[in-house]
């Protein structure tokens, strides 16, 4: 068999088949399972990395492949399924593909250049990331299931849609410009993965809501068809 097998890859496994799952659940209009599968899978990418460096005896090809794999599975996590999610959650417009183009493009540039720089500086130290160029493509995994949340305090369905034209524009446009993103602490990071959880368990007890209404409608819709 092809490929490098260990426990080091797992976790970034685990993240893409949340996310094929996810897929699935929009596309079933089941939107608030859709947002629990990527948060899910931002939460193991949060780790996939911790894990892969415990392994002190990676060859050359394993990083190379750690790398690579990696990328392929967050142009998934992180770049299809929201615009797939986006789509679902109403953006269906010209303009709106127009914008889930851009950001779905942006995210694939972004993951290419990283790739490219991560393997010059994995050559030149061994040292731990501490800056990102960019803001990473994971930050998806936070920023659409926390605006979900958030969507029971917006005045209606066409709200919360202008908001998240806005969030994957604005974000997709970070994906590619030329800024330092300071990588979070480990302080840092267990107070967002905190955050997170508590989104998403709101997310799967929490029936109300407009998306509850929406998805219900579009099922009667399928229905009468």
């Amino acid at each position: 068999m092809i490929g490098f097998y260990d426990y080091t890859v797992v976790v970034t496994y685990i993240s893409l088949v949340s996310s094929i799952l996810g897929m699935f659940c929009a596309i079933d209009g089941k939107l608030n399972l859709a947002v629990f599968c990527l948060a899910f899978s931002g939460l193991c990418d949060m780790f996939d990395g911790k894990i892969a460096r415990t392994k002190k005896n990676r060859t050359d090809d394993e990083k190379s492949f750690g790398i690579q794999i990696d990328s392929l599975c967050d142009i998934v996590c992180f770049g299809i399924f929201p615009i797939i999610l986006g789509y679902k959650l109403g953006m269906c417009k010209a303009y709106s593909i127009a914008i889930l183009a851009f950001y779905g493009l942006a995210g694939v540039i972004r993951l290419a250049y990283f790739n490219v720089m991560e393997a010059k500086r994995q050559s030149e130290t061994s040292e731990n990331r501490k800056y990102y160029q960019g803001l990473p493509i994971t930050s998806m995994s936070v920023i659409m299931p926390l605006l979900f949340v958030a969507s029971i305090f917006f005045p209606g369905f066409r709200y919360f849609v202008g908001v998240l034209h806005a969030a994957m524009l604005i974000v997709g446009f970070l994906f590619i410009f030329n800024f330092r993103f300071r990588k979070p602490t480990n302080q840092e990071l267990v107070v967002l993965v905190g955050i997170v959880a508590v989104a998403v368990l709101f997310i799967l007890l929490y029936k109300e809501g407009w998306w509850a209404h929406y998805s219900a409608m579009r099922k009667l819709k399928g229905a009468a068809v």
